[in-house]
């Protein structure tokens, strides 16, 4: 699965430098998850840090377009941090 960041986003800057994929950049209006390098930090950290620094509750939540087993996670953050 890959995050989605929702409308409640205000922009605080708190997520973008946390995100050890580099998968969180400035959109038109708020910020954006690029869901071909979200791995919701397998392979990094227990838990995603994007949801842990946020201010507003319930603002980073799973993206149902991008629906990914924890395996398909492993295999990308494999594939972006130690390339053959």
């Amino acid at each position: 699965m890959a995050l989605l960041i929702t409308k409640r986003c205000i922009n605080c800057d708190m997520c973008e430098p946390e995100c050890p994929n580099q998968a969180i950049s400035m959109g038109d209006e708020i910020y954006q998850i690029d869901a071909d390098r979200c791995t919701e930090c397998v392979g990094h950290y227990d838990t995603p840090t994007c949801q842990q620094v946020c201010p507003i509750d319930n603002t980073i939540i799973i993206d149902p377009q991008h629906i990914e087993a924890r395996e398909a996670l492993w295999e990308k953050f494999v594939v972006m941090h130690h390339p053959v």
